[in-house]
């Protein structure tokens, strides 16, 4: 018999390929051109501080401005070893140049988009075969002034890839070998189930490009249909090496897969994977809302306010009696509280439990109640009155409670005699005792 009761009684996973597995942030790239912020360079050189932090190995930026560049000699002058630094081009020479021009870029993107689409109508490209001979002319300008690459190979999931895009791929990797191929699910048409075939499926394009001897490959899905960290951690479980990611997710449209979310699942659900410290994630998502303005919800995955916060009766009590029952990992891991509310559905648990922290706040003394104590269930009485006359619409503060607290329990003897056979008294904290 199996018994899981704590964290550490959870059996991990492993990847079934075993191959090691990075993350290479795209904040300051596609999460920059998110309609409606600016990311001054301040704020770039901040986001490069948490990834040093967290202990991401890669980014990317664009250097196409002077702000762009100044940013990036900070980030060069700082000297950390993660992450790495990396360009983003357009598949020119000329963009290329930009890259080469940066001292300490040691490896850039090159965008390399295959979809008809992307081809013809926003490129205005007249052929694949045109396409093709720009995209490996711009691999080759780059290997040739001594830059490592990656292909971005833009609108994957609605592409020919059969018929065009595997092909190029080949192409490519007779002209560096070790290139790092990015499958970009653009839209967000990616799926995760292995039985899905092209040009959905991300199992099935990562098995193909395995099979055609890509030594490296990364993901970089978009969350148009939810569905980014599901098709991020399947291509690691197909055989990718790397993911590319947005803090908070952020980026065109509905975002990208969210850097916090899948380092979170590697680090507490993946066997033997501690590489990545996420406590100052939090932080990091705070700084964002509040520099940058992108909003937090309170129930985002691993930063939200709600993530540790506890209402109900029944959640409350399991958490106060053991935290695994309804908290899936500790707060501390990410940077965050737990927080135990008072509202319309708390129970005599969480009650009992606020009004001893308020005692021993007022008191300055460990005080235990039992939860059956009529004043406590005084209280209740008090709180429901609220919202049954519809009176109140949030939770109970505990500035709010400390007031009920004083009324029950500070003005009325909160210690009562205890008469022994021989005549002595001991104090007595429990109401219902006797």
């Amino acid at each position: 018999m199996k018994a899981y009761r704590s964290y550490e009684d959870l059996p991990k996973i492993k990847l079934p390929l075993g191959q090691e597995v990075f993350i290479s942030d795209s904040t300051i790239r596609d999460g920059s051109q998110m309609p409606g912020i600016v990311m001054k360079k301040k704020h770039k050189i901040q986001i490069f501080e948490y990834l040093n932090r967290i202990g991401i190995e890669k980014l990317e930026t664009f250097v196409y401005n002077e702000r762009d560049r100044e940013a990036v000699r900070e980030m060069l002058d700082m000297g950390y070893e993660f992450p790495e630094v990396t360009g983003w081009a357009r598949a020119n020479p000329k963009d290329i140049d930009f890259v080469l021009d940066m001292d300490g870029i040691k490896e850039t993107g090159i965008l390399m988009s295959v979809s008809d689409s992307h081809v013809i109508d926003k490129m205005g490209l007249k052929s694949r075969e045109e396409a093709e001979k720009k995209y490996t002319d711009a691999l080759q300008y780059a290997v040739d002034h001594g830059l490592r690459t990656r292909a971005h190979i833009e609108d994957m999931t609605r592409a020919d890839n059969k018929g065009f895009v595997f092909p190029l791929v080949e192409k490519l990797l007779e002209i560096d070998p070790d290139c790092t191929i990015r499958l970009c699910d653009t839209l967000g048409y990616g799926m995760p189930f292995p039985e899905v075939d092209e040009p959905y499926g991300i199992p099935y394009i990562v098995k193909r490009l395995r099979e055609i001897g890509t030594k490296n490959i990364e993901t970089h899905v978009h969350d148009d249909y939810g569905m980014s960290v599901a098709c991020s951690l399947a291509g690691y479980w197909y055989g990718a090496n790397w993911s590319s990611l947005t803090f908070l997710g952020i980026g065109e449209r509905a975002g990208n897969a969210e850097l916090e979310k899948v380092a979170l699942f590697l680090i507490t659900r993946v066997e033997g994977f501690q590489k990545y410290d996420l406590k100052s994630v939090t932080e990091f998502a705070e700084f964002m809302e509040k520099e940058i303005g992108i909003r937090v919800p309170r129930n985002k995955s691993v930063v939200g306010k709600n993530i540790f916060a506890h209402e109900s009766g029944i959640h409350t009590a399991g958490v106060i009696k053991n935290p695994f029952t309804y908290e899936p990992y500790p707060p501390e891991i990410v940077g965050g509280k737990r927080l135990l509310m008072i509202g319309d559905s708390s129970g005599l648990e969480v009650i009992r439990f606020k009004v001893e922290e308020a005692l021993n706040e007022l008191m300055h003394v460990g005080i235990k109640l039992d939860k059956n104590d009529p004043r406590i269930k005084e209280i209740q009485t008090d709180i429901q009155k609220l919202y049954n006359e519809e009176k109140r619409v949030s939770a109970i503060s505990d500035e709010e409670l400390k007031k009920y607290v004083e009324k029950y329990f500070m003005l009325q003897p909160i210690i009562e005699p205890i008469v022994e056979e021989h005549g002595a008294e001991e104090p007595n904290l429990d109401k219902n005792a006797g």
